[in-house]
């Protein structure tokens, strides 16, 4: 990884038509960019900007995402748990991660703003103090997820069982908290 790119807007670019060049992107922004099913592994984004951007089905192999900020992006079947750990930071506002995994990441005071995860495998990861803010969480799946301190007051259409996963001290509010006695198959009105 010889490329090294700092402070540099990329606009209305089409990386699915030549190869996406590699390296390490340092305060980088990317408006209207098409990323979907791009080799990024490997590559480094520190302190990065995602305005309006579809990432779907990008390869994130070892990809680096330190303080990395994605808005109203389109980041479809993504496997965040292929990611580089270390460091790992990111921000979520108006996105979509429908069939994305986050499966043990650890994503600790991470916050989550209008954004989808529709089928998103969402197990084993650590969300401690996270915050889901008008999120859609159907038919994510949470299983042995440590949710503990996490605000999903205004998240919707979730479905976790307390036996299964860790709450202590999360924050849930009604209607929505009835997703925590969906394994009980039982009528609440």
């Amino acid at each position: 990884m010889d490329h090294f790119i700092q402070d540099r807007i990329f606009e209305r670019t089409n990386y699915t038509k030549g190869p996406f060049l590699k390296g390490e992107y340092e305060n980088c922004t990317f408006n209207n960019c098409d990323l979907s099913n791009c080799d990024l592994g490997g590559t480094k984004f520190i302190e990065c900007q995602f305005t309006d951007c579809n990432l779907s089905m990008a390869k994130l192999s070892g990809t680096v995402l330190r303080d990395v900020r994605f808005k109203d992006c389109k980041m479809l079947g993504l496997f965040f748990d292929s990611c580089d750990q270390f460091g790992l930071a990111i921000q979520m506002d108006g996105c979509i991660l429908d069939h994305s995994s986050f499966y043990k990441v650890k994503l600790i005071k991470t916050t989550f703003r209008n954004t989808q995860f529709h089928e998103a495998d969402l197990t084993e990861c650590d969300l401690t103090g996270s915050v889901f803010d008008n999120c859609d969480l159907a038919l994510a799946r949470f299983d042995n997820t440590i949710l503990e301190k996490a605000d999903l007051r205004t998240a919707y259409n979730y479905s976790i069982d307390p036996d299964r996963n860790k709450i202590r001290k999360a924050k849930f509010s009604l209607p929505a908290a009835t997703g925590l006695l969906d394994k009980y198959d039982i009528e609440i009105s």
